[in-house]
């Protein structure tokens, strides 16, 4: 049986139309009607998260694993805002996330009534789409009802928020079936033949062309650059700049002196990372690496070539260079192991060191909320996706983003195939590489966020089983174990590090590709 309230009803059957199949429902008694039907409905499978924050991110990483829109539904008041860290990833990686949220009657906002606020436009720019339903009572605000809900879910490259109005009494569950509503369909415009063929025409022809993928992956690129110095002769004159985020800045810097960037995006957003962009083509990114790299093959250009020759010198550094144990040993151990399960894996890494080191060492796609760079919801996100697929899921983070994000672990949903890296420490190691920073008195108590905490308690706590690693001879021997073991709960790895010797080490590397 479903809730008496209509705008609920209507909503969930329309979230199936669309094809929202999975929501992350947190706690609450005025959004309960709501996590009613939705637990309710026999074509929507539901995960309780009691984290507001964390529930967002793992939302985003369901949205990440399926590829297809998922819901997220919290109570009123302030529960809404805590999704807005997840809520602006979503935006910047163009991810599907419903945002649904339980509200007070409009005659109740700012009245001193209990969880009231303005929640119709809270989450601001990083929706593309704010609706606020009516309660319906006759045939025009339930066509209204149904005409706010379609708009949302149509949109198919951004978060929307859809907000519920519901009047007391709300606990009344009374009526069969869902109704049958009207569904809105949108064919999207994609690239046509005749624009690829000019798009990849344009390419080949060009002098210096530069093909730029952006995450999940783009190794290599940063040391190149390195490589390069001054060499003008690298610089490209036509950039075809295709995928998500660049994590290198010194990459970013390099590539604003070409003469032209073309950006190729699913959403025809003008994108200017390089500041040099004179075209936006909007369409399947994929499709046209495919057809640049067949054409590539059938005809090498000298340029790419160029580049390919540098690219190879990176790569075969990166295999050559054996770290002493550190951080960037823990990586590179991990990742020479886990090529033999990355077909069957999936691998996220968080922010800050974590992603910059599997930008040297991983020869994979990875995942890593980009969109914003927030440390916030890493750990969230994968365990999210790790909920929606039956592979593994490895998630790659340091100790701030783990401590901060420790939520993620406290909840029912999670299974042995979710498995934790932790590279602890002891303080935020991405600051101790900023230049100048170290003559300031606050840099190791109020920037590094300086600490001395393990992760062991946390793991009991959340019935997650613990190893930990404290030397190269241990590491290399846990380091299988996290891989290998059977589990029906997740498995966690801490390994402790010098942070003094992990910025030797990383600084060292840069040294010795120089030689």
């Amino acid at each position: 049986m479903y809730s008496n309230k209509e705008s609920v009803n209507i909503l969930t059957s329309l979230l199936v139309a669309h094809g929202v199949h999975h929501a992350v429902c947190c706690p609450g008694s005025r959004n309960a009607p709501i996590v009613h039907n939705l637990t309710e409905c026999p074509d929507i499978m539901c995960y309780p998260i009691t984290d507001e924050r964390s529930a967002g991110f793992y939302a985003l990483g369901m949205s990440q694993c399926l590829q297809e829109p998922v819901a997220v539904c919290v109570t009123s008041g302030t529960a809404l805002l805590n999704l807005a860290p997840a809520v602006a990833e979503a935006y910047y990686q163009h991810a599907r996330l419903v945002v649904i949220s339980a509200d007070r009657p409009l005659a109740w906002i700012d009245q001193q009534d209990g969880q009231t606020l303005p929640q119709s436009d809270a989450l601001g720019r990083f929706v593309r789409k704010a609706v606020s339903l009516p309660e319906p009572h006759d045939d025009e605000s339930r066509w209204y009802c149904n005409r706010l809900i379609n708009e949302a879910l149509l949109e198919k490259h951004a978060p929307v928020h859809i907000n519920v109005p519901i009047s007391e009494p709300f606990f009344d569950f009374c009526v069969a079936t869902l109704p049958e509503e009207r569904k809105i369909e949108l064919l999207p415009a994609d690239i046509s033949n005749q624009t690829l063929s000019h798009v990849c025409r344009m390419f080949v022809q060009s002098k210096r062309p530069l093909l730029i993928a952006g995450q999940p992956m783009n190794p290599g690129y940063d040391e190149a650059v390195c490589l390069i110095g001054d060499d003008e002769s690298y610089v490209p004159d036509h950039v075809l700049y295709i995928g998500g985020s660049i994590v290198s800045k010194r990459l970013k810097r390099f590539l604003r002196k070409a003469k032209e960037t073309w950006v190729v995006n699913a959403t025809g957003e003008v994108t200017d990372t390089f500041m040099n962009l004179t075209r936006v083509i909007q369409g399947d990114a994929a499709v046209v690496e495919d057809q640049i790299r067949f054409l590539l093959e059938q005809q090498p250009h000298p340029f790419v070539q160029k580049w390919e020759t540098l690219l190879a010198k990176v790569r075969a550094h990166a295999a050559a260079y054996q770290p002493v144990y550190s951080e960037m040993a823990t990586v590179k151990c991990f990742e020479s192991q886990i090529t033999i399960h990355s077909s069957l894996s999936t691998i996220h890494y968080a922010n800050s060191t974590a992603i910059r080191l599997a930008n040297i060492f991983a020869q994979h796609s990875v995942y890593c909320n980009r969109g914003v760079n927030g440390i916030d919801g890493s750990l969230s996100t994968a365990a999210g996706f790790s909920c929606v697929t039956d592979d593994s899921v490895f998630c790659v983070i340091g100790d701030l983003s783990f401590f901060y994000d420790q939520n993620a672990l406290w909840n029912q949903n999670l299974r042995g195939n979710f498995r934790i890296l932790l590279l602890n420490n002891g303080k935020g190691g991405i600051f101790n590489l900023l230049k100048g920073l170290e003559q300031s008195p606050a840099h190791d108590q109020f920037v590094a966020a300086e600490h001395h905490t393990s992760a062991e308690g946390i793991c009991q706590q959340n019935n997650v089983k613990y190893l930990k690693a404290a030397n190269m001879e241990e590491l290399q021997q846990v380091i299988s174990t996290l891989l290998n073991m059977e589990s029906s709960r997740p498995v966690l790895l801490e390994v402790f590090t010098d942070p003094a010797e992990d910025e030797r080490v990383f600084k060292d590397y840069y040294k010795t590709l120089k030689i």
